[in-house]
């Protein structure tokens, strides 16, 4: 019976310790998993971190630090380590970040967080793109009523701050602030009656049907785009343009830096011509196939119906200047800018005068064309009043497609071909109505985006003969180029120019795990 006995207790010792093998290896696969997960929350805690961070310091891609000075090509700057503790103060890992701006204007910024839970080599990491959309994310942004009639279409976002009638074709989100609004009677409505925030007239059936079209893109209420912030844009562009070159530099962190006027200029930061403000008086920038810019001196500007082409009377300053490293020319006065060849490269100018009441305008005074439409060619205007199409930029007479490429952003005026609509022709008083053109093969492509906190069109009706205004047999007097058309540059959305100003914080984009870490 002893080898009997001896043999069962030799089978239940091999199966107990095989069932306290089995029982350990679980406690410590389960444990290793309860650390994998903590080692995983840990990293999202970095990334929760770091989209905090940037809400509140768009450009710091440092961690709060000043190294290093050279980004790794593949992660960005880092390593950045962070304790990670819970309500309790209990350590449970730590997370390090590498954080990667796309640069070239973008707001995008690439995070790869670390997490590795405390006494333990496992790490897990995750990887997002965080960026914020800029008012270059839409084809058309106004503080104001929009009305797109049924021979205009909308390419791309279209959002109101009051509301919008869209009689045209669109092709993305179209969005108001307000739920109903009392449409303007020049803008669709009668001045009275409430509409809903997007709407058709049901009198409309060509090209589209109001009545049985798709309105899964309309949406509102949605959030108000804040034009007020702009303001404060355009001070940060001033900053960083003084900020750039080693003359200024001292300005760009003093608490009065908006208010500043020195007299000195730099490629980035060009001063007031005069301490006396003219409308007919400022700047004329030459952006160059080169990256370059040409700089002359408006001493007037003559908006006379004729000679157009000798509207303005200049004097150079500089040719070739090269575009600022923060890609921002700030100037103190009015602006006129044009591309005498397509341009190449990404730059913003901003138009203020900050220190004083006065508001200067953006006048675009020929053709403003890109190399590439491929986003790494990118022209940003920012006015503190109004972006105008200057009556003498199209060419006078015959066969031809004048475009203009651009983000265009009119702070407190509008965003417009060069009339007055009611009131004295461009930007003075001398006539009712500027050229126009209605022929077939006489056109205008705009690409880029708009926004405006007032009035925005590429033409005028006019309400008889006058001036220079050109005669459709159908639709009366026409200022402005009638036979026009507005593409979004989809680049534009999270790659705006440079500086250009934000419309809210920053959000994740897209998240992923990464299943190697460096």
């Amino acid at each position: 019976m002893i080898p009997g006995v001896l043999a069962v207790i030799i089978a239940f010792s091999i199966m107990g310790t095989a069932i306290v093998e089995v029982t350990l290896t679980n406690f410590s696969v389960v444990g290793n998993i309860v650390k994998s997960q903590q080692a995983f929350n840990v990293s999202e805690a970095g990334l929760n971190y770091y989209l905090w961070h940037l809400n509140h310091n768009s450009t710091d891609y440092k961690d709060g630090g000043t190294t290093p000075t050279t980004p790794d090509p593949t992660l960005g700057y880092g390593p950045y380590v962070h304790n990670y503790t819970d309500t309790n103060g209990n350590m449970l890992g730590t997370y390090t970040l590498w954080i990667k701006p796309a640069g070239n204007g973008s707001t995008v910024v690439t995070v790869r967080s670390i997490g590795q839970a405390t006494g333990t080599n496992i790490k897990r990491t995750v990887q997002a793109q965080i960026g914020s959309p800029s008012f270059a994310s839409y084809a058309v942004a106004s503080d104001s009523a929009l009305w797109f009639g049924n021979t205009e279409s909308a390419d791309g976002p279209v959002h109101s701050n009051q509301g919008i009638r869209m009689d045209g074709p669109s092709n993305s989100t179209v969005s108001s602030a307000n739920t109903t609004y009392v449409a303007p009677s020049n803008l669709g409505g009668n001045g009275s009656t409430s509409y809903p925030g997007v709407w058709c007239s049901a009198a409309v059936t060509t090209p589209v049907n109001c009545n049985t079209r798709s309105k899964s893109a309309w949406v509102y209420p949605v959030p108000t785009l804040d034009f007020n912030q702009i303001s404060s844009s355009l001070c940060t562009m001033k900053k960083t343009a003084f900020a750039d070159y080693s003359n200024t530099s001292s300005l760009a962190n003093q608490a009065n830096a908006c208010t500043q006027v020195p007299a000195t200029r730099t490629n980035a930061y060009i001063p007031q011509l005069s301490s006396s403000f003219s409308t007919s008086k400022g700047y004329l920038i030459k952006l160059n196939s080169n990256g370059t810019y040409d700089l002359l001196k408006v001493n007037s500007e003559d908006d006379t119906k004729t000679p157009y082409t000798s509207a303005l009377s200049t004097t150079s300053v500089a040719t070739n200047v090269a575009t600022p490293p923060s890609g921002v020319i700030f100037v103190e006065d009015n602006v006129w800018v044009t591309t005498p060849t397509n341009y190449h490269g990404r730059v913003t100018i901003a138009s203020g005068r900050l220190a004083t009441s006065n508001n200067t305008d953006i006048v675009i005074a020929g053709p403003l064309l890109y190399s590439t439409k491929n986003g790494s060619d990118a022209i940003g205007l920012v006015a503190e009043d109004s972006i105008y199409i200057a009556p003498y930029a199209p060419p006078s007479t015959g066969s031809f497609n004048y475009e203009v490429d651009g983000a265009l952003l009119a702070e407190s005026g509008n965003v417009q071909y060069g009339e007055y609509g009611g009131t004295p022709y461009y930007r003075s008083a001398t006539y009712n109505c500027t050229r126009g053109w209605v022929n077939s093969n006489q056109t205008f492509t705009f690409y880029g985006s708009v926004a405006t906190r007032q009035t925005w069109t590429w033409t005028w009706l006019d309400g008889g003969a006058c001036g220079d205004a050109a005669h459709d047999v159908t639709n009366g007097y026409i200022s402005g180029i009638e036979n026009n058309t507005s593409q979004y540059d989809y680049n534009l959305e999270y790659a705006p120019p440079p500086s250009y100003p934000l419309t809210t914080g920053y959000n994740i984009l897209s998240w992923r795990e990464v299943l190697t870490h460096p």
